[in-house]
């Protein structure tokens, strides 16, 4: 979403797809990431987003290598919802994975989650950050609301566009609310100048979870989250 929002951006260009570059194509050389990016000029910002890099042990110290100057704008929401919403894309490729339960929980009765399942260990986000801050400051890093960017997707984009030291031309006037995605859209893509929401994917209704899973989930999740918090002085409001 903050993809498809800042590209309409005059001073923004950006990579359409994922190119994985940092993580799965690292072998194939600087030069053939290079070759992937949109032409710019010297006053336009290149933008590229691949989700994965954020867990990838390896992404910090390679993008650092490549420039240490790098901006870098993290998406996260509720640990929880990502989860459910991790477990039903999964879902609705292959129907037939065992239960959301089954793949949390190592001992559900001792409420031991199995923190090597991905949809679980990606919202441990205060753990995945270490990594990064070994080699860029705070200051080159910024964190979007998932959820706000849905409440209030012109406020989370204006701080987007102050972080990238660019003017705020992205605003209210842009965005519409798609009542049936529960989603807002924009009302000019950058290509085509028609109305652009996002993919089917987007705003698609949740698996239902037992009560008491959530629960044991968000207590799970609270001493990451309060770390979370604390490292990047901004309070997401999880609990």
């Amino acid at each position: 979403a903050v993809l498809e929002f800042i590209r309409v951006h005059p001073e923004v260009r950006a990579l359409g797809t994922e190119p994985h570059f940092f993580d799965r194509n690292y072998h194939r050389g600087l030069e053939w990431y290079r070759s992937l990016m949109p032409r710019t000029l010297d006053s336009q910002i290149t933008v590229e987003k691949t989700p994965s890099y954020f867990v990838t042990k390896e992404a910090p110290r390679r993008i650092f290598n490549m420039s240490r100057d790098t901006k870098l704008i993290v998406v996260v929401r509720n640990p929880v919802t990502r989860a459910i919403s991790d477990y039903t894309q999964t879902l609705s490729k292959k129907p037939d994975i065992p239960t959301f339960e089954g793949l949390t929980f190592r001992n559900r009765s001792l409420g031991l989650v199995d923190t090597s399942w991905n949809a679980i260990r990606i919202g441990m986000y205060a753990v995945h950050l270490e990594s990064w801050l070994q080699y860029f400051p705070l200051s080159q890093i910024h964190f979007v609301s998932g959820e706000k960017l849905i409440t209030d997707p012109a406020g989370e984009m204006g701080k987007v566009q102050d972080f990238l030291g660019i003017k705020r031309v992205i605003t209210d006037k842009h965005f519409y609310f798609n009542k049936t995605k529960g989603f807002p859209c924009l009302k000019k893509s950058e290509s085509s100048g028609l109305p652009r929401c996002l993919g089917k994917s987007k705003g698609r209704t949740h698996v239902q979870i037992d009560p008491e899973v959530i629960e044991q989930l968000r207590d799970f999740y609270r001493p990451y989250n309060i770390k979370f918090y604390e490292t990047v002085g901004q309070d997401f409001r999880w609990e």
